[in-house]
């Protein structure tokens, strides 16, 4: 190898480290799922509400099924604007490629809303913190074990057709992630790949450092509209359509974390029709 050719070489090794901070970018083709599911509401007291509901998802432009998921939640109403709510959701996501379940999530949420009654309009603005435990066995390198992520929605209701049974909404919503991958890399004397050759750097060898799952980014924007319909005093109907933009920085390396592959950013457009039944008593 000629000395000019080490010397370039030597420069893009010196430049690896901040285009991974940057990631390659890839945009991913436009997508369209399917979310069905059914919710029973109980009131246990004044304000207070206890919740139960199973949702099921579909993906890949209606053809491929994505999870199962039940979630138990209960809300309090401390005032009569502002509602404080906690959940659980157990989620079992599915794999097309091995027909089979994947590593089943557990979610903890704690939620908190505001609402502003204005003449036939209702606006609230809820916050909610979630954190997610991945179980089973999983790439440690590629995902994190433990996610917080918090979501911020504007919603506006419209109250002036309940004489038709048809209550109108839209929202905005933001979600952040605090759980990102932080990596620090390095390629070889060659160019060729990445390594990590201990867990601590030795001096005059190069390589790449999963740092943790600790960065910060907005991981989703989303708007929606939809509309609730009331079938009777105790049961509503509520149909819906969802519009995500995705942002996701994604690892791929071997289990052991001897090799770095990628480090993309991803971003993308995902479209959601679903439908949810509440009956409540």
């Amino acid at each position: 190898m000629n000395k000019r050719r080490l010397t370039i070489l030597a420069a893009l090794c010196a430049l690896i480290p901040q285009t991974l901070q940057a990631q390659t970018e890839e945009s991913l083709d436009a997508e369209f799922g399917l979310r069905l599911s059914a919710t029973a509401d109980k009131k246990v007291t004044r304000g207070l509400h206890v919740s139960l509901s199973e949702e099921v998802r579909l993906d890949n432009n209606f053809t491929g099924f994505d999870r199962l998921q039940t979630t138990l939640g209960a809300s309090y109403k401390i005032h009569p604007n502002i509602k404080l709510g906690a959940g659980y959701a157990f989620i079992a996501p599915y794999s097309s490629s091995s027909s089979s379940f994947k590593s089943t999530r557990h979610r903890l949420m704690l939620d908190a809303t505001g609402t502003l009654h204005l003449a036939q309009w209702n606006i609230g603005l809820k916050e909610r913190l979630q954190f997610t435990h991945r179980a089973g066995s999983f790439n440690t390198y590629q995902s994190a074990t433990n996610a917080v992520e918090l979501k911020s929605r504007l919603l506006a209701k419209y109250k002036g057709w309940r004489q038709t049974g048809w209550t109108p909404y839209a929202y905005v919503e933001l979600r952040t992630t605090f759980s990102g991958p932080t990596v620090n890399a390095d390629c070889n004397a060659e160019g060729t790949e990445w390594y990590l050759p201990g867990t601590h750097t030795q001096e005059g060898e190069a390589g790449w450092f999963l740092e943790g799952f600790n960065g910060t980014y907005i991981n989703r924007l989303r708007a929606s509209i939809g509309a609730d319909y009331r079938l009777s005093q105790s049961g509503t109907l509520t149909f819906f359509l969802l519009l995500d933009r995705v942002s996701s920085r994604a690892l791929d390396a071997n289990k052991e974390g001897t090799k770095l592959k990628s480090y993309t950013h991803r971003t993308g457009f995902v479209g959601t029709l679903g439908a949810n039944y509440t009956y409540s008593f």
